[in-house]
Order: structure tokens, then C-alpha cells, then sequence
């Protein structure tokens, strides 16, 4: 039937800041919502899916992911296998319908949709919906639906309805089902690709009360279970009465559902509570998971006391996690919406996992469910508030350090190569080849070259040390990390005996567009800057991870590594001659070069291209569908050598240059500004990433392009900027990095040398800023107000005194200690258009953001 609210205005609200709202049915956007919309604990998350509807992407997709639920499976392309691993969609535990007097199930299309609100309240991470329609019969319905993944208790989620009869009275049927008749479905560019996963083992009941299913993966032999609990109650007042409806059962072996039917009269409403369970043969403490699930939902509360349980886990990460700016009230809502959904990822259950961070989070496929480098942009938000959560995710590194020693070993190097995409257990799962939705056409994939992974783990292994002093993550399992990242990279570069210089060849840099030289046929390039001032810093770094382990344990790690002193000395030679190339750019001042050979690309028509296409952000795909190739141009996707400045701080930066004997570069005190001016107007900011990158290395050189930027990747991923990709899954990397540019950037919070240092910019916007952190175990709380930026110390959660530095100068302070620093404002650092309440932001010319 047609529906009226079709017609309505789809908008996101924010009225108490901590909701998005979204009203009337858009069968185009749901997809998005429903990524954005998603509820997760750490362990396992479910998209914001309608429960009432069937699976039917684009427009509906009711995917649910956890954390390590991966199978292989193998698809013939092109006369030839081409094995994949995904994240497996598991089975839909959503699944709730209404019928009345046994005609079909009401679903969006087969009603008058008479109103439709459809809301995420990001404080508590619940998705409810109001669904008001008329049906073909004239009886108008009112069901209000409300659902959540518990924070409190890891395998628990549940939902409940309200269903109002408004001007009619019969008999209703509430279907509640398991299906395990799913596969991984959602990402068109995947389909040719084999998406079935699942095997079914066997439903089951517990009672009368409980369904049950259980299922397996098929290569990679993960059991699953989910029980659902279900029950009915009639309103009675304000209160609310137990009624025991007539169940009927059915059962397949990979779906089961009970069909629970009672009579409904006119005004009075029925609630359903469906409290479910999930487990995977993954988990601790238990005896198998079917039994396990049964067990635990007989056991759970109602609704309104899970729900009590889960509200009060999330106050307790807000009390920890918030990050408030009043005075920018779009801004703040985009923190909050950031802040929960890495949280929903990325919880202090995760912990307790064998968990990565998959790029695109639990609630899509894109990436397939792939951990990437995305992590770097992650682990600076929690390192400074949920710590445990960094250093459980840093051991899905450590524990896949056998497969990176062996795939190092198979590529003729020594030490640890980590694959550029990891799933299970640390193996390369890279696609060799690519399909281009612009043309349709499957072409070579060399991007597993990207190693600069490697650098990544070793960069972030070392600021969660910086951050915490976690000494004994260091001494048992960091620093094993870290010198057999060092052994690699002193494995792949090599001397040039004409320069004495150390090179690095046959790599990608995290362009990504560029995989080749022209004309060549081996993937790689020679000497990308990022990652061989990288690796210099790697190699400075790696000897003083060294002495700062116990003697006891140096001389047994490096006696079981077979660590000699000449591999040391070379590192010492690394951090002393790596070669960094630089080129000239049209003022005739020299650059930082992406890699050796840059300047001799073409330049890229950019103007003719953006009259050609609305969107270029992947200036790859576009060209490769014209014939011709980005590896011809000066053509960047995202920050490569601008990640330069982005991971250093100027210090550092001319430290490491100073230290490999590039004194002139070094010591050029415009060569951030021109460097990142430079590949600025090169880059097509085709990933949202680049965006945080450029945002933060502009805070002290262009304060007000670094906002609109800011401002433009607060909006990426709730404004779909992409175009269609936020629907496939939420981005990672974007969402944590816009928090980090607050925390970084603006606030200018850096770790050096065991200090808490402070630089302060982009004041005129942090008026009212304050957000807690955790440093070295003690707690601060940080607030901007009244001119000055004020570092405080709290008596709660005090483990030691902690040194801070602000205004050049560093003092210790101890529990209740404060110490604070003027803030320089300039009024002209912000253009006056560039507000968070301006709406959406796009991108537009040179990378730049345009209303």
C-alpha cells in the first residue's frame, strides 16, 4: 500500500543533544540509518534493522557481528579460485511480527504509514521506533518499539513493544524467531564473491518460554547460539499484567519461531518482552554454547530491569568518556554519536576477546570485517580513558606474531610483516584482485604493499606505553612486538653503495592510489617518505625499548630471538642514514616527496574533472574507467607524506630529519606549511581518514581550513558524505579520529619523555570544553572556561603524581593540584561561516569544505 509518510522529511535532530531522530519512511536511507542507528556492547553489535521486516538489501539489512566470527570460503572468478574471508553475518535474533486475525504480517509496505519516527538515543545506545499505520482492513495500530545490546552483561540484548489498538479489537499473533537463514549479503561489489557461511546444527526449546538455535561456520568451525525469552503482558492502568498467550511452535533446522496469539481489545496495549542471549564457542566458561544460551535468558530479568542494568554500565563510561562542548551544539551531539558507536566496538568487554579493530566496525561488511592500520586513529581516545581496552587490542597483535614471523620469513625477510588486511589468525587476506563498481571490472590488487602496517603497531605500542607506563605489558609482550617490527624493516631496506643511504623498495605508502611506477609491472615503489622516516624513528626507538627492559628479561628475550649486536648497530645505521626524498615544487622550495620519482608524474586536470563528476573522491576508480591510470598522476587519496606531520610533533619531526643528517630540511621552518599546501591541492580526500589527517596538521598553520575540515568529518559518516559507503558500515578510523583531534590538536595533548604536555589552539571554539583523561593511571580533568586552559587532578582515581606541561614550563602535581595556562585568541582563526550549525558539509575544491 502507499505510504503517506513517504512524503515526510527525512532530518536528523538533536534537541536535548543526545538523540538523532529521523522522521518518516525512506526506503533509500534505511540502509544508512540502520548502520547508524546500530546497538553493540564490545563483544557483539546488530544494525538498526527493522524488526518487523525481512532482509532485503539495499533497503533492510538485520546483520549482527562479534568480535572473531570468521570463516574462509572459496568463489571461482575468471577461471580461477579466489579464496576470502569475512565476518560472518550471524543469525537474526531481531525478528518480531505482528499479525492481526491471521492476515500476513504487517511490514512498511503492506500499510498506510500513518506516522514514523525512528530515533537513536546515543546516551544509552537504544534504537526505538514509533510505527503508526492504518491496514487494508481500516484498523489504525500504534507499536512503539525499543531495543538494546547490553553494556551491563555481554551476551544479553532484548526488545520490547508496546502495541495499541486504536479503533478496533481481534485477535493478534506476535511471530518471535531465530533465523539462521542468513548470509553476508550486503555489499553489492562482494556478491560475486561467496557469501554463505553458516551451517545449521539444531533449534531447540527450553520450556515453554525459550526458543533456541544453534549453528556453525563452515570452514572455520565456530559454533553460535542465541535463545530468545519471550513474554506478554496487557496494560492494567498505569501498570502492567502477565498474560499467558497460546504458543505455537515451528522449526526448521536453521530458523525456529514461536507464534504467541492473544486478544487484543481497543485502547488497551500489549507489550512484548523478547530477552535474548548470545554466545559463540569462543567464550570462557562455558560447556558448550547452546546450553549456555538456554541457561542464561531463563535466567534474565524483564526489560525494564536489564534495561535499568545497561543504563547504569553507560553512565559509567560517559563519567569516563565524555567529551563536552557546550557552546558548539552540533559539534558536541557529533562527539557523543563518535564516542558511543567506538564503544560499542570497543568496550571493556572487548577486552576479554580476542579482538582487533575492523575498519568498518561490527555493523556492516564493507572491508569484509577486516582489521587494518585504522587502530592508529583509534587507540589515542582510549588510551587516555579505557587503557585495558587498548592493551587487550594490541594482543590480537601479539598473539598473531607466529603468522607475521612466518609470512616475513616467506618473503625472504626476518622479524614480523602483519598482513595489511587481518582476519582470524593474522594471515595476509588482501584480495589479489579488486572490483571497480565504475566499471564493473575486476583489476589487480597490489595493496597489501602497504607494510606501513607494520610501523603502525610499532607507533601504537609505544604511545599506549607513553600513555599508561604499562611497564609489564612492555617487559611480557610490547617490546617482542616492537623489535621484530625493527627486524623486518632492517631486513627490507637495503644499503645504496652510491649514497650510503638506506632504501626501502617495492612498497605503497597510505595513498593508496599510487600501487606501481607507470609503465611497470611489479607492484611497489621506491622509498615512500612516510614510511622511511617512519622506520628511521623505528629503528632510534627499538634500541631504547631495549634498555628499558629488565636485565633479566633483555637477555632472555634477546637469547630467544637470536637478537644480535650487529642487527642493533645496523639500527643504529638506519636511524642515522635512511634516505628521505624531496623534490622541488612550482615555487622552486623544496617538499617532503610522496616517494623517489613523485615530481616526475603528470598533473591531474582537477578542474575537468569536477565539472565532468560530481564526485571525485576516488579519482582511482574513475580513471581506471576511462582506460587510463592514477599512477601517471600527481594524485593522492588520502594523507601520505602529510601523516608525517600528523603522527610528530614539530620537535619531533626535526629531530628525526636532524638526526639523518638533513639539516636544511630540518631546520626550514615552512617546510610543514608548504609540504601539506602542496599535496592538499593534490589529494582527493577519497578517504574520510584524510580528512582527520589534514584537519590536525592545519590546527596551528590554518586554523580555520582545520575546521571546516573538523567539521566535515564530524558530519562523514551521519551525512554519508562518501556517497552510499557509511551503509555498508560506520568508519573507525573517522569516528575515534575526530575525538583525537580535540584531544590532540586542538588542546595540543601530547606524551614526551614521561610529561603531559599541553599547546593549546583553535581557541576561539573550546570555550566550555572539558572532558576527563587517564595519564600514567592518575585521573585529570581538562576544561577550557574563562581564557585559560585548566589541568586538574582528581582525589578520585589518584594512583601517583603525574608531570604537566604547559606554557614551557612542567610542574608534578599531585591529588587536588591544578595547574592552568592563558589561551591566546585570534578572533580572525575562524571564518564565521565555518559552524557545526551551518548543517552539512561537503567536500569541495582543492579537498576544501564548501557549504
Amino acid at each position: 500500500m502507499s505510504s503517506a509518510a513517504t512524503d515526510h522529511d527525512v532530518a536528523v535532530g538533536a534537541e536535548d543533544g543526545w538523540t538523532l531522530t529521523w522522521e518518516g519512511v525512506d526506503p533509500e536511507e534505511e540502509g544508512l540509518r540502520e548502520a547508524l542507528s546500530s546497538t553493540g556492547n564490545g563483544y557483539f553489535c546488530t544494525r538498526g534493522a527493522a524488526e518487523w521486516e525481512d532482509t532485503d538489501p539495499p533497503a533492510h539489512y538485520a546483520g549482527t557481528y562479534a568480535h572473531g566470527a570468521y570463516n574462509r570460503e572459496t568463489t571461482i572468478l575468471g577461471g580461477r579460485p579466489v579464496l576470502n574471508e569475512d565476518l560472518v553475518n550471524l543469525p537474526n535474533w531481531l525478528v518480531l511480527m505482528l499479525r492481526i486475525e491471521g492476515e500476513e504480517a504487517i511490514t512498511l509496505d503492506n500499510v498506510e504509514v500513518l506516522e514514523y519516527r525512528h530515533t537513536f538515543d546515543i546516551r544509552t545506545a537504544t534504537l526505538s521506533r514509533v510505527f503508526r499505520f492504518r491496514d487494508r482492513a481500516g484498523r489504525e495500530t500504534t507499536l512503539r518499539s525499543r531495543r538494546f545490546v547490553s553494556m551491563a552483561h555481554s551476551h544479553q540484548a532484548a526488545i520490547e513493544w508496546v502495541i495499541t489498538p486504536e479503533n478496533w479489537s481481534g485477535d493478534v499473533g506476535i511471530v518471535s524467531a531465530i533465523d539462521g537463514r542468513v548470509d553476508n549479503n550486503m555489499v553489492a561489489r562482494y556478491r560475486d564473491l561467496e557469501g554463505r557461511h553458516l551451517d545449521p546444527v539444531t533449534p531447540r526449546t527450553f520450556g515453554p518460554e525459550v526458543i533456541a538455535l544453534k549453528v556453525r561456520t563452515r570452514q572455520s568451525n565456530l559454533y553460535i547460539s542465541e535463545a530468545a525469552r519471550t513474554r506478554l503482558a496487557r496494560s492494567r492502568g498505569r501498570s502492567w499484567q502477565a498474560v499467558e498467550p497460546r504458543r505455537t511452535l515451528h522449526q526448521m533446522n536453521d530458523y525456529i519461531q514461536q507464534v504467541l496469539e492473544l486478544e487484543a481489545h481497543e485502547g488497551e496495549s500489549i507489550k512484548v518482552e523478547k530477552l535474548v542471549s548470545f554466545f559463540t564457542s569462543h567464550d570462557n566458561a562455558i560447556t558448550e554454547t547452546l546450553t549456555a544460551a538456554g541457561r542464561h535468558v531463563e535466567r534474565y530479568p524483564d526489560f525494564a530491569e536489564a534495561y535499568a542494568e545497561h543504563e547504569s554500565a553507560w553512565t559509567e563510561l560517559w563519567d569516563v568518556c565524555a567529551i563536552d562542548l557546550p557552546s558548539e551544539p552540533r559539534v558536541q551531539l557529533l562527539l557523543r554519536f563518535h564516542t558511543a558507536h567506538i564503544l560499542q566496538v570497543c568496550s571493556r568487554h572487548t577486552a576479554r576477546h580476542d579482538a582487533g579493530v575492523p575498519a568498518r566496525g561490527l555493523n556492516g561488511e564493507a572491508y569484509r570485517g577486516h582489521v587494518f592500520w585504522d587502530e592508529l586513529y583509534v587507540y589515542p581516545f582510549l588510551d587516555f580513558r579505557l587503557p585495558e581496552v587498548t592493551r587487550g587490542l594490541l594482543m590480537y597483535r601479539y598473539r598473531r606474531l607466529a603468522e607475521a614471523r612466518a609470512a616475513a620469513a616467506e618473503a625472504g625477510y626476518s622479524g614480523a610483516m602483519f598482513p595489511w588486511q587481518s582476519g582470524s589468525d593474522g594471515t595476509e587476506e588482501t584480495q589479489v584482485v579488486h572490483l571497480n563498481p565504475l566499471s564493473g571490472q575486476w583489476d589487480p590488487d597490489h595493496s597489501h604493499n602497504q607494510r606501513h602496517v607494520n610501523a603502525a603497531i610499532f607507533y601504537n605500542v609505544w604511545q599506549y606505553y607513553q600513555a599508561t607506563d604499562d611497564l609489564e605489558f612492555l617487559r611480557d609482550y610490547g617490546a617482542e612486538l616492537m623489535l621484530e617490527i625493527a627486524r623486518f624493516w632492517a631486513s627490507i631496506a637495503h644499503r645504496n653503495p652510491q649514497t650510503g643511504r638506506y632504501e626501502i623498495h617495492g612498497v605503497m605508502g597510505p595513498d593508496e592510489f599510487h600501487e606501481r611506477y607507470p609503465g611497470a609491472t611489479d607492484g611497489g615503489l621506491r622509498n615512500n617518505a612516510y614510511t622511511n622516516v617512519m622506520v628511521a624513528w623505528i629503528c632510534a626507538t627499538a634500541p631504547r625499548v631495549l634498555a628499558m627492559l629488565p636485565t633479566s628479561r633483555r637477555r632472555a628475550l634477546r637469547s630467544r630471538l637470536g637478537l644480535t649486536d650487529a642487527e642493533i648497530e645496523r639500527w643504529g645505521e638506519m636511524a642515522r642514514l635512511m634516505y628521505v626524498p624531496t623534490h622541488a615544487a612550482p615555487d622552486g622550495n623544496r617538499v617532503i616527496s610522496q616517494f623517489e620519482g613523485y615530481e616526475n608524474l603528470e598533473e591531474l586536470d582537477w578542474d575537468a574533472y569536477r565539472a565532468k563528476h560530481t564526485n571525485i573522491q576516488r579519482m582511482d576508480r574513475i580513471l581506471k574507467a576511462e582506460g587510463d591510470d592514477p599512477d601517471h598522476y600527481k594524485v593522492a587519496k588520502q594523507a601520505d607524506a602529510v601523516m608525517l606531520f600528523f603522527l610528530f610533533s614539530d620537535d619531533e619531526l626535526r629531530e628525526i630529519l636532524g638526526g639523518l643528517g638533513y639539516s636544511d630540511v630540518a631546520g626550514d621552518p615552512d617546510l610543514a606549511r608548504r609540504t601539506i599546501d602542496y599535496y592538499d591541492h593534490r589529494t582527493s580526500h577519497g578517504s574520510t581518514l584524510s580528512l582527520v589527517a589534514h584537519a590536525a596538521v592545519l590546527a596551528g598553520i590554518d586554523p580555520g581550513s582545520s575546521w571546516e575540515r573538523f567539521l566535515v568529518a564530524l558530519e562523514s559518516d551521519v551525512g554519508d558524505v562518501q556517497g552510499g559507503t557509511t551503509k555498508e558500515g560506520i568508519h573507525m578510523g573517522v569516528m575515534s579520529g575526530t575525538l583525537d583531534l580535540l584531544q590532540r590538536a586542538y588542546v595540543g595533548c601530547s606524551v614526551r619523555d614521561g610529561v603531559l604536555h599541553f599547546a593549546p589552539r583553535l581557541t576561539t571554539r573550546l570555550d566550555g570544553l572539558r572532558y576527563s583523561m587517564v595519564f600514567q593511571g592518575t585521573t585529570l580533568q581538562v576544561s577550557v572556561a574563562d581564557g585559560l586552559l585548566l589541568v586538574e587532578v582528581a582525589t578520585e582515581g589518584f594512583s601517583h603524581p603525574v608531570k604537566v606541561g604547559m606554557g614551557g614550563e612542567v610542574r608534578e602535581l599531585g591529588a587536588g593540584d591544578r595547574a592552568s595556562v592563558p589561551l591566546v585568541s585570534d578572533p580572525a582563526e575562524i571564518p564565521a561561516a565555518a559552524s557545526a550549525e551551518d548543517g552539512q558539509v561537503l567536500i569541495g575544491q582543492n579537498g576544501r569544505s564548501e557549504q
